[in-house]
């Protein structure tokens, strides 16, 4: 379970008594239900890349999987730097994640991932979709830190919340 804590906002009115945080398990529910992410890579020349994935987030893990081609602008960027962020499409109701991507190669972990992403996305994307998967680059997200934030004037300087995962 993350570390909630108060993230370093003040400038934004974060903090004072009544600064509470979100429990993990707010995050949780937003990321599980996300349908497109938004997922930022950055390559070796230092520049990010932006871009909406399908992914899976995994709560009794804690990770985080997406796929892509092998030939995307994203496969290349980690293979040159492992750091990623992915964040929910809701800009209410946010939450954002930076971690380390790993390429998840084949055997049982590949099978449990694929097997996550058919059952969710199985149903729009037809019965060819697991073998699809299976045929491009899948990566596992390990999250380092993650931020909730709430953009409604009455909750945002009270509920920031900045999460450490160890």
């Amino acid at each position: 379970m993350p570390i909630a804590e108060m993230p370093r906002m003040s400038d934004y009115g974060v903090g004072g008594a009544e600064w509470m945080p979100l429990p993990w398990s707010w995050a949780a529910t937003r990321l599980t239900a996300t349908h497109n992410f938004w997922l930022v890579t950055v390559g070796a020349d230092g520049r990010p890349h932006s871009m909406p994935v399908w992914g899976v987030w995994h709560e009794p893990t804690e990770r985080f999987a997406f796929g892509c081609s092998a030939d995307a602008k994203k496969a290349r960027n980690i293979a040159a730097n492992a750091a990623v962020a992915f964040t929910n499409d809701d800009t209410t109701e946010c939450v954002s994640v930076q971690g380390t991507a790993t390429l998840v190669l084949a055997g049982s972990a590949l099978d449990d991932w694929v097997s996550l992403f058919v059952a969710k996305y199985g149903a729009e994307s037809g019965p060819e979709f697991g073998d699809f998967m299976r045929r491009h680059p899948m990566f596992e997200v390990a999250p380092t830190v993650a931020f909730g934030i709430i953009e409604r004037a009455d909750e945002f300087a009270a509920r920031a919340t900045r999460w450490r995962f160890s």
